[in-house]
């Protein structure tokens, strides 16, 4: 498909409105699941709400890699939305621990398919020049999904009930659905194949993209805190007196969204690792601030700071990963990048519980662990800039 010399065409601006749905739908449960969790009498097992979601994600990619690759982006995406439409009538049918964890797991494929299809599209239809300002803006509309999802949801599950949250969950992805049905392909004509069962079939060199190992250093170390974040300040949030369990989300994301568009804009004139620097510098400054949150404006200094952050860290990571990838191996690079991610939300999410143990003294030292792992990130990215430095100066 031609790309046109703008970003905001028709197929883009539909393409940010369904990920603001499918982000909603998920991110709307986030907040509530905690306790409903300890209602079925699982509190011991809250790390694993997050990690096994992360864990079929992280899964399934290099699946969904192929797939993008192979037969299409938009049939990838589909099934991502479809997945949370159909979790989401199922999970007030389970009453126990074991199927609510279960049905977790399965909820996770929705995660490791729409992004990736929506990352190869994006890149299909903006200009090589625009693409950081791209994935920028794409984010900040995913963003504004991942803030309005959890505030909307514990306002739900607190007038209405659970059931009710679930439901208009499943609700959000089916708009997401069918916002799709009508999109244009842009997987070339000539590389498209028909599924069968021998497209789901992964050998060794669909798993991982070498060529984008950079990123899934620093995606890695980085996304640990979101694990660590999405996972401890529902609790934390309790502990200063704030009812609404989604408010870290709604703060976060909305300091993320004017920097997602000058931070992606700037990276495509200055380069990628330079304002990747800053994030992370950013970043380790936000988790300090959270594990010493002891009331509301501390706090709240915390969630601008980490929304500051990611802000800049994902929309250029995602472009980044692009910039590094041959065009045929698009979708595989996009899942290598989302693996990384994954990986790191998982083991953000449940490491940190293990020091947690439920006991409200030890949010403190739970949370510094992702300090250490945002310092590595930078540690890391000022010696690439330093080794790429020197290969210009010979």
């Amino acid at each position: 498909m031609k790309k046109s010399n703008s970003i905001f065409t028709l197929q883009f601006w539909l393409l940010c409105l369904s990920s603001f749905l499918f982000f909603s739908s998920f991110n709307m449960l986030i907040p509530e699941l905690p306790d409903y969790l300890t209602s079925l009498g699982g509190a011991e097992y809250k790390g694993l709400i997050i990690s096994l979601f992360t864990l079929t994600a992280g899964l399934s990619r290099p699946f969904s890699g192929k797939l993008t690759d192979r037969i299409g982006r938009v049939p990838v995406m589909a099934f991502g939305s479809l997945v949370c439409f159909v979790c989401g009538f199922l999970y007030p049918l389970v009453t126990t621990v074991l199927p609510f964890l279960l049905l977790r797991f399965v909820h996770g494929f929705s995660t490791g398919f729409k992004p990736t299809g929506t990352a190869a599209y994006i890149a299909d239809i903006v200009p090589v020049t625009r693409r950081g300002e791209s994935m920028g803006i794409h984010g900040l509309i995913g963003s504004l999904g991942m803030a309005f999802g959890p505030a909307i949801g514990s306002w739900i599950a607190l007038e209405f009930s659970m059931n009710v949250l679930f439901y208009c969950s499943s609700a959000f992805s089916l708009l997401s659905i069918l916002i799709l049905v009508n999109m244009k392909e842009t997987l070339p004509k000539e590389h498209k194949e028909k599924f069968t069962l021998s497209s789901i079939k992964i050998g060794r060199h669909d798993i991982f993209d070498w060529a984008v190992f950079p990123v899934v250093i620093v995606v890695f170390f980085t996304s640990f805190t979101f694990g660590t974040v999405a996972t401890l300040t529902p609790d934390l949030s309790k502990s200063i007196g704030l009812e609404n369990k989604g408010f870290f989300f709604l703060i976060y994301t909305l300091a993320s969204l004017l920097i997602r568009f000058v931070a992606g804009k700037w990276s495509d004139q200055n380069g990628r690792v330079p304002v990747l620097i800053i994030g992370c510098i950013f970043l380790v400054i936000a988790m300090i601030f959270t594990a010493y949150s002891t009331n509301v404006f501390i706090f709240t200094c915390a969630a601008a700071l980490y929304g500051i952050s990611m802000g800049i860290i994902s929309p250029i990571t995602q472009a980044w990963t692009v910039d590094l990838c041959e065009d045929a191996n698009r979708g595989r690079a996009i899942a290598t990048m989302y693996i990384a991610l994954e990986a790191g939300i998982g083991i953000g999410a449940f490491f940190p519980t293990l020091i947690y143990h439920n006991e409200l003294k030890n949010l403190p030292n739970a949370i510094l662990v992702s300090v250490i792992f945002a310092l590595v990130a930078l540690v890391y990215l000022l010696f690439y800039r330093r080794k790429e430095a020197l290969k210009v100066g010979v």
